[in-house]
């Protein structure tokens, strides 16, 4: 099932939120994000009826397996683009933005061969 560009953030949010602070609320989404709490709300609702999250009893959410994959896929692809536009000159702030905005549509045989390049 191909992921709404959206979810696709929200999971990459998930991922580095739990690396950044160890367990995830949807306050904490909303924060970082600078969207309200009840659209973060909804959209984690969505999330966990299609299996990408879980929302224990005291409101933590935990990526699933599927999640992870999916979120964990985005955010290397987030990384390596934006090391590819810096490399290439692009400012890290506008690297950054850019890098966010062609994560979601780059292929996978482009993508292999920025990571190739970047290897070398």
């Amino acid at each position: 099932m191909k992921l709404y560009e959206s979810s696709e953030d929200y999971l990459e949010t998930i991922l580095i939120l739990t690396q950044r602070n160890g367990t995830v609320h949807a306050v904490d989404i909303a924060r970082e994000m600078e969207f309200t709490k009840p659209s973060v709300s909804i959209a984690m609702h969505k999330l966990e009826d299609n299996g990408y999250i879980a929302i224990k009893k005291n409101g933590e959410i935990i990526l699933t397996e599927e999640g992870y994959q999916i979120a964990s896929a985005v955010y290397e692809r987030h990384l390596v683009l934006t090391e590819a536009l810096i490399a290439i000159g692009v400012s890290e702030e506008q690297a950054m933005i850019d890098a966010c905005k062609v994560e979601h549509d780059i292929s996978k045989e482009t993508f292999d061969a920025i990571k190739k390049v970047l290897k070398k």
